[in-house]
């Protein structure tokens, strides 16, 4: 899965953004407050990512600026009802800290400043939250539960097969290219080598 993207800002949209790497452009959804702060187009920029796959949607990347936010995400969206609209919906309203103070303090109405939340929803997520401070610990445990395998540490090929089917390309024909890729460039090729050469494999 990706977890990081580092490009150059393509596009910037309502809802997401077009990043360059190393020639192959990512779509990533982002919220309102992240798109606000991302650098002009042209300009390079850092993206930490949330992979999330989906039998109609396919791979779909969120990204945000900073890695808190990225995690604040996660635990958002283990809280019943939350989806990842809603997540960052909230997050646009409150930036990880506020959250955390706003769920200590029982503040259902900060909470439900956000775009498509509703007060029943805005209460689930302030008491889900309580005592439960968005640090590196507590995120990371509910990230954990969340993902049923953990794996090690994806190799190259794996990046490059996930960021092809992230583009629509099916899984078999992902592999099949990366695996020439990778016989033509050599085992120590990095991601973005092998995504550029399987997208030349593809015609693309």
């Amino acid at each position: 899965m990706i977890g990081r993207l580092w490009g150059v800002v393509a596009e910037v949209g309502e809802e997401e953004a077009l990043i360059d790497v190393a020639g192959v452009g990512y779509v990533v959804r982002c919220g309102s407050r992240t798109l606000s702060r991302l650098p002009g187009t042209g300009e390079t920029t850092t993206l930490h990512i949330e992979s999330q796959w989906g039998e109609q949607t396919g791979m779909t990347l969120y990204g945000f600026l900073d890695r808190h936010e990225r995690r604040a995400f996660v635990m958002l969206k283990t809280i019943q009802g939350v989806g990842p609209k809603a997540a960052l919906a909230v997050l646009d309203v409150l930036p990880p800290g506020e959250l955390s103070a706003a769920a200590a303090r029982g503040d259902q109405a900060a909470v439900a400043r956000a775009q498509g939340v509703g007060p029943k929803l805005a209460l689930r997520i302030v008491t889900e939250l309580k005592d439960k401070p968005l640090g590196d610990g507590v995120v990371s445990a509910f990230h954990a539960s969340a993902t049923p395998a953990v794996a090690a540490k994806p190799t190259a090929s794996g990046e490059a097969v996930s960021a092809l089917m992230g583009l629509g390309v099916a899984e078999p024909a992902a592999r099949r290219v990366v695996e020439q890729a990778a016989l033509r460039l050599g085992d120590e090729t990095e991601a973005p080598a092998l995504i550029k050469a399987a997208l030349q494999e593809l015609g693309r």
